[in-house]
């Protein structure tokens, strides 16, 4: 009986066994369970139905769990279809027994499904903004994915569940100014954390590529980090208007040509708002053409197209919220010469950073404001060190230039948004100007007010603003109110005259020259007087006396051999326009060509033969006339000698025309007339039939480069003249 029952127990074991054996290894086919899985399910999401094949069943003895497996089943949504490769289900063995049917892992494996399918299916399960947005967004791509899920014994999913997968032509367009596309990715999703693989994509037509970006998700923020790789590529100005419109400014840049390599990172909300933007990227610039409209640089680089380009360059641009840089260094064409650049800018505190270095070589510079060029193949080094404030004012803590033995620097310029000096702290220069004459100048700074000292300075250009009326040099200054002293041991008055010792003082007020005292001796000791005053009715009346007037007189081509005399010139100026009084005693002229051919023409050639000979003295010069812009309008020139008398007036367009008229009369004919002004109607008319005074009138027309000369001969002279020669008889 024993035997019996020990027989029948090992053949009962050994049958448990080979169907535990054959449930553990092969399984077996049924549809036994399906109503129960479509059940759980239910209870999940109410609002999706599975349609499931036969299920495969394998044991699990170890842990006492079931496998349950079944293949092809589809999720229904709606009028949407998921198509699902698999679905594998870990239940209990006593959530079996108890039938309670309670899932502790679920693994799901999809066919293609397309992006927004997924997003919809997700939403059935809870409807979030994020979602509602990605469905938004999103236009096509499908996704392939391994599902795997993890239950605790309430059902609930745990937190140690995983997602992996890829994307495949993805499309999606963000605030209808991203347009993206072609996008294919892998993908691993754990709880908080997401992991983009193998991206590449098409932004805005641009092809970027990511080895890995990292996305993870704290509270309500996602911080998202990677790498982002960029092929070079030629973008022209609408491309770029469409790639980085939304990040910067594009109203200047007319093409590109980049690689670039970045690692980036920021944070985005459940609302997809962007911040805390961070970049760190290494550009490879092969060409870059900017529109040169914002800062007119055409007066200090000659050769500068409307254009500006800049060749194989790399840079570094580290960006984040509180902080910006940019550094970098190229080559730079102007026209067509090349040259480099260093540049780093460097954004902090709401200020702006710069240090620019150019090597220029190829390339002229001109500074018109210290009468310097620097020519076309000499190597020059310019640097210029600053800030930018947020009122666009800027601060130059260094500009330099070295080039050859000319060296210029300025330090701490103070500069308006309109680009005005406000302050300065000092200058140095030596440098050789165009005239080839040397230029060595300090200025210091000592409290509110300056000092200038000097070896030697070339003062041409001054001295023919203010002898044309034009004495506002003091228009780079704003708001500029100190006074200043002056000490200069040579000064050039042109190309070969010096004057020495120049000393004096010079006030400024609201950044022009209120007041200026000058003080200079020429190498014979004769002296010359400047002086600018600005009286209650704000007119400017500028004064020059010298009693060595030929270095100033020599800077008219026109007049030649001038020897003597004083000479004295006072002007008044207010509102642009300068009216003005030249006056030049005891002097003589040797050569003036149209003075020549005037006398020539009248038929006055013993005085003409004198003009070019020893040379015609003048007791009294005087010109009455004002300056506006190019235009000079001479109100009355006279001029008085032994010789030959005249009295002019017209005006003088320096770049279109001049227009001269007036009279000439030998000095007998006029001595004659004065001494008889009693019987003045005897003389007019004269004593017998054919006499009376005689006298020239001409005109003088013309292009500047081509004068037209005429004379008529006239029998009296105008009251006008007879006048002007009573006046200045009587002043001597």
């Amino acid at each position: 009986m024993i035997k019996k029952l020990i027989k029948i127990l090992s053949i009962i074991f050994l049958a448990v066994i080979l169907i535990i054996f054959y449930l553990s290894f092969i399984g077996v086919k049924t549809e036994k369970f399906n109503e129960k899985i479509t059940n759980r399910i239910l209870e999940i999401n109410k609002k999706i139905t599975i349609d499931l094949k036969s299920i495969n069943f394998l044991l699990n003895p170890l842990n006492l769990t079931a496998n349950i497996t079944t293949k092809n089943p589809r999720i229904l949504l709606g009028d949407n279809q998921l198509n699902i490769k698999s679905i594998k289900m870990n239940i209990s063995l006593k959530s079996l027994i108890l039938d309670e049917f309670l899932m502790n892992e679920l693994q799901i494996s999809t066919k293609s499904i397309m992006l927004n399918d997924i997003i919809l299916l997700a939403r059935s399960f809870k409807d979030t903004t994020e979602l509602f947005l990605l469905d938004r967004i999103i236009k096509d791509g499908f996704l392939v994915a391994d599902i795997k899920l993890k239950f605790d014994e309430k059902g609930k999913i745990k937190k140690d569940y995983q997602i992996n997968g890829f994307i495949k032509k993805a499309k999606f367009n963000l605030l209808n100014q991203i347009d993206t596309k072609n996008l294919n990715l892998n993908f691993q999703i754990r709880k908080d954390k997401y992991s983009l693989k193998s991206v590449n994509v098409e932004i805005n037509d641009v092809q970027f590529s990511s080895p890995l970006i990292q996305i993870n998700e704290k509270k309500d923020l996602f911080l998202i980090e990677g790498k982002i790789l960029h092929n070079e590529k030629d973008f022209n100005k609408d491309q770029l208007n469409r790639t980085l419109g939304i990040f910067l400014d594009n109203t200047y840049i007319q093409r590109a040509k980049f690689s670039s390599e970045s690692d980036l990172s920021f944070n985005v909300n459940k609302k997809l708002k962007f911040k805390d933007f961070n970049i760190k990227s290494k550009i490879k610039l092969k060409q870059l053409a900017i529109k040169n409209d914002f800062i007119n640089l055409k007066p200090y680089l000659p050769n500068l197209d409307k254009v500006i380009n800049f060749e194989n360059h790399e840079i570094i641009i580290n960006y984040d919220k509180e902080k910006w840089d940019i550094k970098g260094k190229g080559k730079i064409l102007i026209k067509d010469n090349l040259d480099s650049i260093n540049y780093e800018v460097i954004k902090k505190n709401n200020k702006i950073i710069f240090n620019t270095i150019a090597n220029l070589k190829n390339n002229i510079l001109v500074l018109d404001f210290l009468d310097y060029k620097k020519k076309q193949s000499l190597d020059a080094s310019f640097l210029i060190k600053g800030s930018l404030k947020n009122d666009n004012s800027i601060n130059l803590d260094i500009v330099s230039l070295i080039e050859k033995n000319n060296k210029i620097l300025l330090k701490n310029i103070n500069l308006n948004k309109n680009f005005k000096i406000t302050n300065i702290d000092s200058f140095n220069f030596n440098y050789s100007n165009n005239n080839k004459i040397k230029n060595i100048l300090i200025l210091k700074k000592n409290n509110y007010n300056y000092s200038i000292e000097g070896e030697s300075f070339d003062a041409a250009e001054i001295i023919n603003k203010i002898m044309n009326g034009d004495d506002d040099n003091s228009s780079i200054f704003s708001n500029f109110n100190p006074k200043i002293d002056l000490n200069i041991k040579k000064t050039y008055i042109d190309e070969v005259n010096i004057i020495n010792n120049l000393s004096g003082t010079l006030n400024f007020k609201d950044g022009e020259i209120n007041d200026l005292e000058l003080k200079s001796f020429f190498p014979n000791d004769k002296t010359i007087n400047l002086s600018i005053k600005t009286n209650d009715k704000k007119e400017k009346i500028t004064k020059l006396f010298t009693d060595y007037p030929k270095p100033l007189i020599k800077r008219y081509d026109f007049i030649k051999g001038f020897e003597e005399g004083f000479l004295a010139y006072q002007s008044v100026k207010k509102g642009g326009i300068s009216n003005a009084v030249l006056t030049i005693d005891n002097f003589k002229v040797k050569e003036v060509p149209v003075f020549a051919k005037l006398l020539s023409l009248a038929s006055l050639q013993g005085i003409a033969d004198l003009l070019t000979g020893e040379g015609i003295r003048f007791t009294d010069f005087e010109m009455i006339f004002s300056n506006k812009d190019n235009l000079t309008t001479i109100s009355e020139m006279y001029a008085i000698g032994p010789a030959v008398s005249i009295l002019m007036d017209g005006y003088i367009d320096s770049k279109k025309s001049v227009s001269l008229r007036g009279t000439l009369i030998p000095a007998t004919t006029i001595n004659r007339t004065i001494s008889s002004i009693p019987l003045l109607g005897n003389i007019l008319i004269g004593k017998k039939t054919g006499e009376g005074v005689f006298g020239v009138s001409f005109k003088v027309k013309g292009p500047p480069k081509n004068l037209k000369t005429t004379v008529n001969p006239v029998k009296t002279l105008t009251p006008r003249f007879i006048t002007r020669t009573l006046e200045k008889i009587k002043k001597n």
